[in-house]
């Protein structure tokens, strides 16, 4: 079950009360006011972890509450700090106040964090009202209440390289051969409901990960066959493989199944259509496959790589030819950033 939006109430703990109290010891004359403070409630942090792949062990738990902060004692004793609630997610989960609609945190690196409900601060004993004039207080105040907080959370999968292209263009066959993941496989359109990420290495020392996008079809920037849902894990990649059906299964034309697939990602955002892409005709075994990539190469003005998952025909180029763009890319980035 792959779940990549969810909804969940996050309610931080009450800070403890303040304590009101006077030292009573038979061998203190004179004892005055010793009233701890109360201690602080917990934090509601959500923190990215690398090794989460969905949302779905957040499922059926809409409430997370922490704890609230010990009230303070006498003696001079605070009282103890309640214990955080970390709620732990994929990397490229994006947080926003669903009430507001604001965004609190993207959260794309493995570790990071954000506070989204602040514990309440503890009171004061009675301690802290001491003055000159008021040599006996008995005034405390109260723990403040932790806040309250709708959390609106979206992931969007971060992958160095996007598999994309009509359903049954082979994309969940190719990543299985790429990689160690195990994507369902079938010879029906929409087989992959959601994104499936492998890591691919190239050499001994080179890697990029791999997602296998769920297929595109006209009209999914509309929304039309599960489009956003598809989409919006689209924008995360770096470099986009295209992969083409030489003969599909509806009988369609391959060149309009491409270029169509193409207007889909400049409707559905401008950046997209700019991404660095490889255009890839699959399954080269069959007999058509190669006057399908001549032509879609005259169409588009550039070089057409042939693959076939099934013989391993041009995959090992295919992975140079990935992993030089995704190194590219990292390099602008680097460049665009500046020095450290």
């Amino acid at each position: 079950m792959f779940v990549d939006q969810i909804e969940i109430v996050c309610k931080a703990g009450d800070g403890g009360d303040g304590c009101s109290s006077f030292r009573r010891e038979s061998h203190v004359p004179r004892g005055g006011p010793d009233g701890g403070d109360g201690g602080r409630g917990g934090h509601v942090i959500i923190e990215a972890d690398e090794n989460v792949g969905s949302l779905v062990h957040l499922v059926g738990i809409r409430n997370w509450n922490a704890q609230n902060g010990f009230p303070g004692q006498g003696s001079m004793k605070s009282g103890r700090n309640a214990d955080d609630i970390v709620i732990r997610v994929p990397t490229g989960t994006i947080l926003r106040d669903a009430k507001r609609g604001h965004v609190l945190k993207d959260l794309v690196e493995h570790g990071e964090q954000v506070i989204v409900a602040h514990g309440g601060s503890g009171g004061s004993g009675n301690t802290r009202f001491t003055s000159s004039t008021n040599r006996a207080p008995r005034e405390f105040t109260p723990g403040e209440p932790g806040e309250l907080r709708e959390v609106f959370l979206e992931l969007k999968v971060i992958a160095d390289v996007g598999l994309i292209g009509k359903p049954n263009a082979g994309k969940s066959t190719l990543l299985s051969r790429l990689s160690r993941a195990t994507p369902q496989i079938a010879n029906y359109p929409f087989t992959t409901k959601f994104p499936n990420l492998g890591l691919v290495r190239v050499g001994h020392d080179r890697q990029f990960v791999l997602a296998d996008i769920p297929g595109l079809i006209e009209g999914a920037h509309a929304g039309v066959g599960l489009g956003h849902e598809f989409l919006r894990h689209v924008e995360r990649t770096k470099v986009l493989v295209h992969l083409v059906e030489p003969q599909p299964d509806d009988q369609t034309d391959p060149i309009e199944n491409y270029l169509k697939i193409r207007e889909e990602l400049r409707l559905y955002d401008e950046q997209l259509a700019e991404r660095p892409e490889l255009v890839v005709v699959t399954k080269c075994e069959l007999l058509d496959a190669e006057a399908v990539a001549e032509l879609l190469e005259e169409t588009i003005g550039r070089p057409v790589m042939r693959i076939s998952a099934v013989t391993g025909k041009g995959l090992p180029q295919l992975l140079q030819a990935a992993m030089k763009l995704v190194e590219e890319v990292n390099e602008h980035e680097r460049e665009a950033a500046g020095p450290a």
